[in-house]
């Protein structure tokens, strides 16, 4: 039998048909038992060895959980528990399903930046044919910022939106660009160090916010008054509307406005077809006739970038629910649109977790009790939750916006309509949080905690709290509600603010159920109440304290997720003050927040919940407005300045992120599958330039 290592050789081109000469000038990883030599190169004239990857360790108490740090972020790895208790099949149907997510990995980069192609494919080109001095300071601070550009696919922050500033001079970049015979020039090169383009989504709400958004999404001289005009325009059915300009990028041609549709011949042409080759090899594996039938309208809607294609494949992909791989694969959120309409493209491949799917199952059939039993208004409840499902899940590959920083859960699909009439998908992806749970201290807890009841508390009961948030958010949260008749969506109606309402809404569905018997008497708990505690204490330090640690001294609150947590916490905190629900404790020059009432702040969450609803279900833009601006989006320097300098003492960069293990193909002598093994990469940076060498499917000027 022959060994595989790393994916591309001769024997997997033999396999997969011949297909292109692409796949031939891939080949760029030998043969050999667990070693490799990368050939990285714009002219070849230097070869520079990759580290040799590592099989993946089969006691996770002995796993290396972290591989690297740098800047503010930790880079984790991840195993894949019960990969060898699948089929043969089954195993190829992952294979298959990561290939396709990873061949559209490019298509990310240039969506979140018009120049960020360019910029990598020059700054790796610096990097694996440099033969200067490497310890030099400036080497250095090159490396921290290519790892930073890597880990955000793109020169801004992949949380806070900012552009990455390096901490080396133009003159030293011009240096290694003409010592390693590398171009970079103009604008692309410019951008780098000047102030254009600052913000990758900017949602002031004094700016333009189409025009001040470096996002790919809209040619550079698109208005937010351009895109409104374009998609109000557009005539939908409005009973099964579709989302309108969800995978085109929206440009003005001789003065007039089009979309450039992703698809086969199309935008991202020629990484959508290698995505539709795999996706194809997938199909011909699939577990069952639901599931192929998802993946041959998935390969449709990428041949004809249809989005009424899209929602028959979501409709078949969320009614596909019997098999045990599954997967997320298309241009899906729209955080990173201030408009709201365009989705990054995104993927996860996922396997059934079991054992914790089998409990959540319990949470997903109890959603009708949990909607019925909400402070909602009645005329805000939906008289029947249809089609509610929550798994655990464990990872097998991400790309796209899900990589290297990538989310802990997932709903879907986001169509409203879909969702009301044929239900979602809700999964908690478990190996993703294993590993945040083993890569982390209790540093900062007792940092930030405001005595030793709250660090029991989180210590005893935090894992499991976090975990049956994120469910709770997922399934009861996202599924619950419904907007008035003759309202149109939030995306309408709310505008920019829509998704940090959404999240906010899920949040609280979430934290007023945390605090419920329920969650004992259905076995999800032993102990109802301190749950409960440590969930409210977490939320609550998270939101006016240490989330805090993510942003510099004097930036605003910008990301959905961020802005939703500090409005929910400021909003409560305020409310409280008359009855002291939780009080701001300064001890010793340091700030803390001690919550004196467990249910009067539930009262306040489903306070606040009944209201965010409303706000959801009349489409009240105004006060939607009000509670993100005057709760979420300004900080209190005083507090930010102690707050940083507190958590200077920590080694542990507050953003994690992660590299993918390889699923690498046995053969035998006739170029069949017979087996796979899974390896891991040894470090972030080999990973990251074999991921350019096999999958640059776009050109830099795309």
């Amino acid at each position: 039998m022959l060994c595989v290592p790393y994916g591309r050789s001769k024997e997997i081109a033999t396999f997969v048909g011949n297909q292109n000469n692409k796949t031939m000038k891939k080949i760029f990883w030998t043969t050999c038992a667990l070693c490799a030599v990368l050939l990285f190169s714009c002219d070849n004239d230097k070869k520079e060895a990759a580290p040799a990857e590592v099989a993946q360790a089969e006691d996770s108490d002995s796993f290396e959980f972290q591989i690297d740090q740098f800047a503010d972020v930790k880079i984790l790895r991840y195993q894949i528990p019960g990969w060898e208790d699948l089929s043969l099949d089954k195993q190829q149907l992952v294979y298959y399903l990561t290939q396709a997510g990873l061949e559209g990995r490019d298509i990310m980069w240039d969506q979140n930046y018009r120049h960020n192609l360019k910029i990598r494919k020059a700054l790796e080109n610096i990097y694996t044919n440099y033969s200067g001095d490497k310890n030099a300071a400036n080497w250095k601070h090159f490396e921290t910022y290519l790892k930073r550009v890597w880990f955000s696919n793109g020169i801004h922050h992949h949380y806070s939106n900012d552009k990455i500033k390096p901490e080396f001079n133009k003159e030293y970049l011009q240096e290694l660009l003409s010592e390693t015979k590398t171009t970079l020039e103009g604008e692309a090169l410019e951008v780098i160090f000047n102030g254009e383009d600052a913000k990758k989504v900017n949602l002031n709400k004094d700016a333009d916010i189409v025009l001040a958004s470096a996002i790919n999404f809209y040619g550079p001289d698109v208005t937010t008054a351009d895109v409104e005009s374009f998609y109000g325009a557009m005539e939908v059915n409005p009973e099964e509307p579709i989302e309108v300009g969800l995978n085109s990028r929206l440009v003005k041609e001789n003065g007039k406005l089009v979309e450039q549709v992703y698809k086969s011949g199309g935008r991202y042409g020629a990484a959508i077809d290698r995505i539709i080759y795999w996706l194809e090899k997938a199909q011909g594996v699939a577990e069952n006739q639901n599931q192929a039938k998802a993946l041959g309208l998935l390969i449709e809607y990428y041949k004809t970038g249809s989005l009424d294609t899209w929602d028959d494949y979501a409709v078949a992909w969320v009614n596909a629910t019997e098999g045990d791989i599954d997967w997320i694969n298309g241009f899906i959120e729209v955080y990173n649109d201030p408009k709201g309409y365009k989705g990054s493209y995104e993927t996860i491949v996922e396997i059934k977790d079991f054992d914790m799917s089998k409990k959540m199952e319990v949470l997903s059939k109890e959603a009708q009790w949990f909607e019925d039993n909400s402070p909602l208004m009645p005329e805000h409840k939906k008289d029947s939750v249809t089609g509610v499902s929550y798994k655990t899940v464990i990872v097998a590959g991400e790309a796209g916006d899900a990589s290297p920083s990538t989310p802990i859960g997932v709903n879907l699909p986001n169509n409203n309509w879909i969702r009301q009439k044929h239900g979602s998908k809700s999964v908690s992806l478990g190996n993703i949080i294993n590993s945040y749970n083993n890569a982390g201290g209790s540093g900062r807890l007792k940092e930030f905690a405001h005595d030793e009841e709250e660090i029991e508390l989180q210590e005893k009961y935090g894992k499991n709290a976090s975990k049956l948030h994120t469910a709770l958010h997922e399934v009861v949260g996202h599924a619950s509600g419904q907007i008035n008749e003759g309202v149109g969506t939030p995306k309408e109606t709310l505008k920019s603010y829509k998704s940090t309402i959404e999240e906010g809404r899920a949040d609280l569905f979430g934290l007023y159920y945390l605090m419920d018997p329920k969650l004992e008497e259905l076995g999800l708990v032993e102990d109802w109440e301190g749950t409960g505690k440590a969930a409210y204490d977490g939320y609550i330090r998270n939101g006016l304290i240490t989330q805090l640690v993510r942003l510099e001294l004097g930036n605003d609150v910008e990301e959905a997720h961020m802005r939703n947590r500090q409005w929910v916490s400021a909003w409560v905190f305020e409310k409280g003050q008359e009855e002291n629900v939780i009080e701001k404790v300064t001890r010793d020059g340091k700030t803390y927040y001690d919550i004196k009432d467990y249910q009067k702040l539930r009262a306040l969450f489903g306070e606040l919940l009944r209201e965010t609803q409303r706000i959801t279900s009349e489409g009240d833009y105004e006060a939607a407005k009000a509670l993100v601006e005057d709760y979420g989006v300004k900080v209190d320097q005083t507090i930010h300045k102690e707050v940083l300098d507190r958590n200077s003492q920590f080694k542990t960069a507050p953003y994690g992120g992660f590299v993918n293990p390889y699923i690498v193909p046995t053969m035998n002598d006739s170029g069949e599958i017979t087996g796979f093994t899974i390896e891991q990469p040894e470090s972030f940076e080999s990973q990251m330039l074999r991921y350019s060498e096999e999958y640059s499917n776009l050109s830099a000027e795309e």
